[in-house]
């Protein structure tokens, strides 16, 4: 019996590495069923080339609805945190392994509850993550959590192993990135009992940025 194939992005990613054209392209992105639900995609933000690529999840309801990354709280811990470690915030683009919030409602009222996105969910977006590297030519991506680290290094990856390491990059993407750090997503910090406590481990991995730009 044959094998269904899965869908994934590959389909709509332009043949350029043009951040504009990448961008414009993804809005039409059906990849996935996420985007049947989601306000519009969210793709990456920042310069191109970047010396530095922060890779999250995916948007939160406030993204979703801005259609730009990491503006929410999320969002303004990360650029305290890259900014007490010494990393220029102008230097670093910002993006999602998945481009559309994925989410459950409320019980009651409209509040969107994030919900983590699925293995294949996260697959099916990876083609808008490869363009973006190879258009970004970061020389380090900082893994922000489980769901980025599993997009780029694979599901058996798993942060706690690896916190604050640089570790070399995957061999299919020739050398950019050269390195990835994985630590915590920022909403993780917001969450977490000691918040001070939380943000300071955050910024002791962020330190080792600066040695690779």
């Amino acid at each position: 019996m044959a094998t269904k194939t899965q869908r994934t992005a590959a389909e709509f990613v332009p043949d350029s590495r043009s951040l504009d054209r990448l961008r414009s392209a993804a809005l039409g992105c059906q990849g996935c069923d996420l985007y049947r639900d989601a306000t519009q995609t969210v793709f990456g933000d920042g310069p191109a080339p970047a010396k530095v690529m922060m890779l999250g999840e995916q948007p939160g309801d406030r993204e979703d609805v801005a259609g730009e990354p990491f503006v929410g709280p999320a969002g303004r811990l990360l650029d305290r945190a890259l900014e007490e470690a010494g990393v220029d915030r102008s230097q670093v683009y910002v993006t999602n392994a998945v481009k559309h919030f994925k989410f459950v409602r409320a019980e009651r009222g409209k509040q969107r509850i994030h919900k983590k996105p699925s293995r294949g969910e996260i697959v099916a977006c990876r083609p808008w993550l490869v363009a973006e590297l190879e258009a970004v030519q970061p020389s380090v991506v900082v893994l922000l959590g489980a769901t980025a680290a599993s997009s780029l290094m694979g599901p058996s990856f798993r942060v706690t192993a690896h916190r604050g390491e640089l570790l070399p990059a995957p061999e299919e993407f020739s050398g950019r990135p050269e390195r990835v750090l994985a630590t915590v997503h920022p909403s993780s910090v917001l969450r977490a009992p000691d918040r001070d406590e939380a943000f300071a481990a955050l910024v002791k991995d962020l330190r080792a940025v600066p040695d690779v730009m």
